[in-house]
Parts: structure tokens; C-alpha cells; sequence
């Protein structure tokens, strides 16, 4: 264990979030904040409703997940409508207290010291959880790094709403303990003018100084499993099947490529409803492409599901694909993007807002379109898998830029001033 230089104490991070389990971006980014919090001195914790963490290290609140059945109740009286009843401002306040009562003895059985918020002060899911939050940092001064993925202005369904009360309270709050980490520079934009909140950036980072390990004798069967032919092409598309995903660009594509192909569709469509998954189905069969649904194959680790089929991680998927296709319309930032480049594969990009301002500027070469598959792009796929000269030179390539913009070292460079600069060596949280 690292101890802190300055003062010789080995500190306390507690991360908090609805639900720090499974692969969602959020969980996976607060693995890698674990890791420089220990580098710096620090033993983390976790609060949050569901958790995969240690349990020796967990606190675990069913309340704090936002698929409880009372926060998903109030969430439906907060959002799409415009007028909130008064029993659902009881019961934010209600499970809002619960919530701060269990993060104080979560405090205090832990001994935490520094708290970083995952989220849980930037996307409405669970109002109370955020308020809790708040409330407990206004009083007792506790020093928090805040990381913020999804604001609620970036979502539309958000923007109609009887929560501004809390929204502007808690969304995030203004309290000077805290300092606040966005993931690109349209959110540290918005943020500064909507709030006055002085933020840093730093974006998702993959591990790209120790490239991923080849294939193991585990997936030499994925091909077959995943009904692709040896003669076939598998474009990968590593998303949950949602409206925003525009799923339809890579149908398209797939289709004018005119090349034996499968497209394969890695995770499900999840609690947003399934009338956009019919539409990729339906669309899908109109345009004569042949595409998968394999979200009950694909798993955070590996197994067998009830029926004896092999479980892969997407993970193991990636190392066999041909082409990633990735033509969101919106991302906060592009954890699909970081993968593919980090499994050295070509990928088709729709150039979203964060795409254009942050990511493309660093020179990445890959085929994009912009809204629709154009002519030119789909040449230029058909050349890069024709092509292995091309496609070697454009992933290695690709490949270099993302190890000198996005990797661990990056994360650590950004995040240790903060760390340092919140470290609590002297007494006096409020929490004594």
C-alpha cells in the first residue's frame, strides 16, 4: 500500500453512484479512477445501489439505485410532465434522507475522506440520491472530485420537467469543497455558462500502453457461435440497441457494400423500450442485410447461459470483427470509438458534436459520415477491407495518436493535481 507524501496516512476515496457494476461507461471509467486513487495513496470505497465491487469495501443501498421502484416512481412524476404533486416532493424528501443517513455511516464506517460522485450529481435518475449528496457536502465541507459523464441538458426527455427546483440545486451543485471533472469540452462549455462552475477536462482513457492479448483458445469457436460463415464479413456494432445509436447508418451501409456480411449487434436495447429494436429488425430485413442480436451471449465476464451456449465478453468479440461500425447521432464521449482503435480495427464514425470538437482534431483516420452513408464512404470502407496494406497503416496509426491522447497515463497526468490538491491532511472535514 502507497502512503500519502505529504502527510504519511494512507486516505479514504469514497465513490458513489447509482450502480458501479457491469461494463455501462460509468462503471468501467470509475475502475480506472481506482486505479491513480491507489497510486496517490488511497484505499477506495463503494456506495451505490448495485455494486460488483469487494464487499469488504461496499455499501450497498437498494434506494440509491435508480431503478428502485419509488425512484423510478418519482421519476416518472418529475420528467415529461410540467406540474409535480406535492406527495412526490415528500417523497423525494423522504428517500432523500434515508440516503443521507446511510451515506453519513457510510462515512463514518469507512473513514472516507475525499468523496468522488460518479455521476450521481449530473444525471436526474435519482433526484433524492443527488440531493442527499448535496446536502451532506454543504454540511459538513467534506472535499469532493465530481465526475460528471451525462448532464441533464444533453438529454431532450430531460428538458420537460416539474424538477427544476432540484435540478438546479443538486444537478450539479455550486459548493466550494467541491471540484468538478467533465468528459469533453461542449459539457465544460455549458457548464461554466449555465452554472458559473469552473471544471477540468479529462476524457475516457483506454490501457493503450499495453495492448490487449491475442486470442485465447475460449473464443476460437466466436465466429461459428455468432453464425458467421469463413467467408463472411462480421461488422461489429458494440451498443445497445437505442434510437441514439443509429443503427440504421450501419444497416445501410452493410447493405451498399454488396460483401457477404453479418451485422452484430452486441448489447440489448435495455429500459428504453423495444419499438426502436422492432424498427433495426424491420429495416433490417427490408434492407436485405443479415443482422444479429447477441446480447444473450455477451456478458461483463465469461459463462454458459441456461441453455449451455458459451458467454463471451465483448472483449472477445472485437479481436474477430472485420469493421466496427459506431454512427451515433449523440455521445458524451465514445467508448465504442477508444475500443476499436485500442483492437487496432477500422472503424465508421457518425461525426457526433463530441466526435467533431474533441476527438477528430487529433488526427485519427477513419471512415466517417456525417448524418448519412455517403458514396465515398462506402469506397472507402470497401478499400480498407480490401486492402490489408491500408487497413494496417490506418490501425497502427490510429493506434499511436490514441496511446498519446488517451491512455492511462493521460487519466493519471490530469487527475493527480486534483487528487493532491484535495487531499485532506489536516482536520477539520465536518465530519469529526
Amino acid at each position: 500500500m502507497k502512503y500519502c507524501s505529504y502527510c504519511g496516512q494512507v486516505h479514504k476515496a469514497g465513490f458513489i453512484s447509482t450502480r458501479l457494476a457491469g461494463t455501462d461507461g460509468v462503471s468501467l471509467e470509475t475502475q480506472k479512477w481506482v486505479e491513480v486513487f491507489k497510486q496517490e495513496g488511497f484505499q477506495s470505497f463503494f456506495f451505490a445501489g448495485e455494486l460488483d465491487t469487494p464487499p469488504e469495501r461496499s455499501y450497498q443501498v437498494d434506494e440509491a439505485h435508480f431503478t428502485h421502484p419509488a425512484i423510478r416512481q418519482i421519476y416518472k412524476n418529475c420528467f415529461g410532465v410540467r406540474i409535480r404533486p406535492p406527495e412526490i416532493t415528500k417523497e423525494i424528501e423522504k428517500y432523500a434522507k434515508l440516503l443521507k443517513e446511510h451515506l453519513y455511516k457510510f462515512i463514518k464506517k469507512f473513514g472516507i475522506d475525499l468523496l468522488v460522485p460518479q455521476n450521481s450529481l449530473t444525471i436526474p435518475l435519482n433526484i433524492p440520491l443527488g440531493v442527499a449528496l448535496t446536502h451532506l457536502i454543504a454540511e459538513t465541507g467534506i472535499s469532493v472530485i465530481a465526475h460528471h459523464h451525462d448532464f441533464f441538458w444533453e438529454r431532450q426527455h430531460f428538458m420537460t420537467n416539474a424538477a427544476w427546483d432540484y435540478l438546479n440545486m443538486a444537478f450539479p451543485p455550486h459548493l466550494p469543497s467541491m471540484k468538478h471533472v467533465v468528459i469533453n469540452s461542449s459539457a465544460d462549455n455549458q457548464l461554466s455558462l449555465r452554472t458559473g462552475i469552473s471544471t477540468t477536462i479529462i476524457p475516457n482513457v483506454m490501457d493503450f500502453d499495453n495492448p490487449p492479448p491475442p486470442p485465447d483458445a475460449y473464443t476460437a469457436d466466436v465466429r461459428k457461435d455468432l453464425g458467421v460463415a469463413d467467408d463472411e464479413l462480421l461488422v461489429l456494432q458494440p451498443t445497445r440497441v437505442v434510437k441514439r445509436k443509429g443503427i440504421e447508418h450501419a444497416i445501410e451501409l452493410v447493405h451498399r457494400l454488396g460483401l457477404k456480411a453479418k451485422l452484430i449487434i452486441s448489447h440489448a436495447s435495455g429500459d428504453e423500450g423495444y419499438d426502436y429494436e422492432q424498427r433495426v429488425r424491420e429495416y433490417s430485413e427490408l434492407m436485405k442485410v443479415d443482422t444479429r442480436f447477441i446480447s444473450q451471449i455477451i456478458n461483463e465476464r465469461r459463462g454458459t447461459t441456461p441453455g449451455g451456449r458459451k458467454i463471451y465478453t465483448l472483449e472477445d468479440i472485437y479481436p474477430h470483427a472485420d469493421l466496427i461500425t459506431y454512427p451515433s447521432n449523440f455521445e458524451g464521449f465514445g467508448n465504442a470509438f477508444l475500443e476499436a482503435i485500442y483492437f487496432q480495427k477500422p472503424i465508421v464514425v457518425n461525426t457526433y458534436s463530441i466526435y467533431s470538437m474533441d476527438i477528430q482534431p487529433k488526427g485519427f483516420d477513419v471512415i466517417e459520415i456525417d448524418g448519412f452513408v455517403t458514396g465515398e464512404a462506402v469506397v472507402k470502407t470497401r478499400e480498407v477491407l480490401e486492402d490489408s496494406k491500408r487497413r494496417k497503416k490506418m490501425v497502427t496509426h490510429n493506434y499511436e495518436i490514441a496511446k498519446r491522447c488517451y491512455s492511462y497515463k493521460v487519466l493519471h497526468q490530469k487527475l493527480r493535481p486534483l487528487i493532491l490538491d484535495s487531499i485532506p491532511c489536516r482536520p477539520g472535514s465536518g465530519l469529526d
